[in-house]
């Protein structure tokens, strides 16, 4: 896999967390619908889809954040979020 693809996916997922985070600060970012919120953002106000190449349907990329994170929550991995996340989120989006 593109490292070069992977880094900038991971990139574009820290500037939505940081972005959910300052948006959900009254709750110091705790957000039960995180998933929902990331999916319309990253597809609507980020450069996801050219990380991408591709413009994901934003119902599946909120299934896919929710398994990706629960993956990454049951690995166990020391591997950084955003990184592991872009990996996944490529081999299922990308193109």
């Amino acid at each position: 896999m593109d490292d070069e693809r992977i880094d900038r996916l991971a990139g574009i997922l820290r500037q939505a967390a940081e972005t959910h985070h300052a948006v959900w600060a009254i709750t110091d970012g705790a957000h039960d619908d995180w998933a929902t919120w990331y999916s319309d953002w990253l597809v609507s106000l980020s450069h996801l889809p050219d990380a991408l190449g591709a413009t994901p349907v934003r119902s599946e990329l909120t299934h896919a954040l929710v398994q990706v994170d629960r993956d990454y929550r049951s690995s166990g991995s020391d591997q950084p979020w955003d990184r592991w996340y872009a990996e996944r989120l490529l081999t299922r989006f990308g193109t």
